[in-house]
C-alpha cells in the first residue's frame, strides 16, 4: 500500500491548468544544492535530517543544477502572458520530494526566497514517488536519483538524471540542447552502430533515409516546447532549442533533419559533431540544460559549467 502524498499549494503563485500546461516535476536535490543535507540523511538517518531541516527552515538553500532552468522557464511564462494574458499553455512547475511535510518547510521557504514560480510541493514518504507523476500530468521529470529516473521512464514519463554542479546562471531566453539518438530519437541507429560499427550504421541510415527515426524518451517534451515556441516569431521567441549530436552531417544528418521536419519540430540550430567532443560548442551556446545519453558527453558539459541531465 503506497503512502499518500501530501501536497502543499503555493498560494503566492497563480495556479496553472494542468490539462493545458507543460508540467515539469523537479526533485528538491535537482533544484537546490542539498548535498550536505543528503550526506547527513545517509549517515545519520531520517530523524537527524528532519531535525537539521527544521532548525534551518529560515535559511535558504543554495541553488542546484536545475535552478537556472526553472528561472528561465518562468521568464518564458512571463513573455507568453505579456503577448496573451488569457494563454493557458504555460510551464507549470511542481517540486516532488521524499521529505516529510515537517522537513519540507525549508524547501518551500527557499523557493519563496528566490521568487520561484512553483505551484505545488508534493511530499511523499513512499520509496517510489514517481507513481504520482502521471496523476499530475507531468511531461518532464528531473531528479538527482537514478532509480527515480529509471522508474519514471518505465512509466512513460520523459525523465533525466541531474548531477549536482556549480552552475553559472545564463541569461534569458530559455536555451535547451538535445542530443539526437536515444534522447530525441530512438536508439535504433545506436544499436546498429554497436553491432556493425560505423560503416554498418551509415549504410542503415542511407537505406532508411525516407523513413523517420523512431521516437526517443524526450520527444514528447521537445514537441511541447516546440508548440510553445511557435507562438512567437523566431526573432522574438523566449525559447531556443538546439540539436547537438555525434552523428556526422554528411553521412547521417539528412535522416535526422527529415525526421524533425516530419515531426514538425522546430530546432533553431543543429550541430553534427561527427564524434568530436561537445563541450566547446556547449560552452558557446550556454544552455540552461543539456540532455544526453552519453556520460562522457555529460562530463564534457560539466567541465565547461553547463547544467546537464543524463537520459539513461
Amino acid at each position: 500500500m503506497a503512502e499518500p502524498e501530501s501536497t502543499v499549494i503555493n498560494t503566492n503563485v497563480e495556479q496553472k491548468d494542468p490539462s493545458k500546461a507543460l508540467v515539469i516535476a523537479v526533485t528538491t536535490r535537482a533544484i537546490f544544492n542539498l548535498e550536505e543535507e543528503h550526506k547527513l540523511y545517509l549517515e545519520k538517518g531520517k530523524e537527524e535530517y528532519t531535525r537539521h531541516q527544521q532548525a534551518n527552515q529560515d535559511k535558504p538553500l543554495p541553488p542546484g543544477t536545475a535552478f537556472a532552468f526553472i528561472q528561465a522557464v518562468q521568464y518564458v511564462n512571463k513573455k507568453i502572458l505579456e503577448s496573451n494574458p488569457a494563454e493557458r499553455d504555460l510551464f507549470d512547475i511542481l517540486v516532488l520530494s521524499n521529505n516529510s511535510p515537517e522537513s519540507g518547510v525549508r524547501i518551500i521557504n527557499s523557493a519563496k526566497h528566490y521568487g520561484l514560480e512553483i505551484s505545488k510541493f508534493c511530499f511523499v514518504s513512499d520509496e517510489d514517488s514517481t507513481q504520482y507523476l502521471k496523476s499530475h500530468g507531468v511531461k518532464l521529470f528531473l531528479s538527482a536519483d537514478r532509480t527515480d529516473v529509471c522508474n519514471a521512464l518505465q512509466r512513460g514519463v520523459s525523465a533525466a538524471l541531474v548531477f549536482q554542479q556549480e552552475v553559472q546562471a545564463p541569461s534569458t531566453p530559455l536555451r535547451v540542447v538535445f542530443d539526437g539518438d536515444a534522447v530525441l530519437f530512438s536508439d535504433e541507429t545506436d544499436q546498429i552502430f554497436q553491432e556493425q560499427g560505423l560503416e554498418g550504421a551509415v549504410q542503415y541510415e542511407r537505406a532508411m533515409e525516407a523513413i523517420p527515426i523512431g521516437e526517443g524518451p524526450l520527444k514528447a517534451f521537445a514537441m511541447h516546447l516546440g508548440k510553445m515556441r511557435k507562438k512567437f516569431g523566431q526573432e522574438r521567441s523566449p525559447i531556443r532549442t538546439y540539436l547537438v549530436t555525434a552523428r556526422s552531417g554528411r553521412d547521417m544528418g539528412i535522416r535526422a533533419i527529415k525526421t524533425l521536419r516530419e515531426w514538425g519540430l522546430p530546432i533553431d540550430e543543429a550541430f553534427f559533431m561527427d564524434g568530436a567532443p561537445k563541450g566547446p560548442i556547449l560552452a558557446q551556446i550556454q544552455p540552461h540544460i543539456f540532455f544526453d545519453d552519453g556520460l562522457h558527453n555529460i562530463q564534457g558539459a560539466q567541465n565547461v559549467g553547463v547544467p546537464s541531465a543524463w537520459v539513461p
